[in-house]
């Protein structure tokens, strides 16, 4: 009768283990596609024009249009 309830103990320790190492395992991906996600936003900001660029832009397409509806 012990040696069944300590082979259960033993079973459910080893489940335990293996569950504990998909956590870990499962983590690790999800680090790793967290940190993929965050480079790609920040390139995106790097790529992204400022307030400024924009602004600019925005009066240079508005001379230009003004120019071709003159034409």
């Amino acid at each position: 009768m012990l040696q069944v309830i300590i082979d259960g103990q033993k079973k459910i320790r080893q489940e335990v283990g293996v569950i504990k190492k998909e956590m870990r395992e499962g983590f690790v991906k999800m680090n790793k596609r967290v940190d993929k996600i965050g480079s790609q936003l920040a390139y995106m900001e790097d790529d992204a024009p400022t307030r400024e660029e924009s602004e600019v832009l925005e009066k240079r397409v508005g001379k230009l249009e003004t120019q071709i509806a003159s034409i």
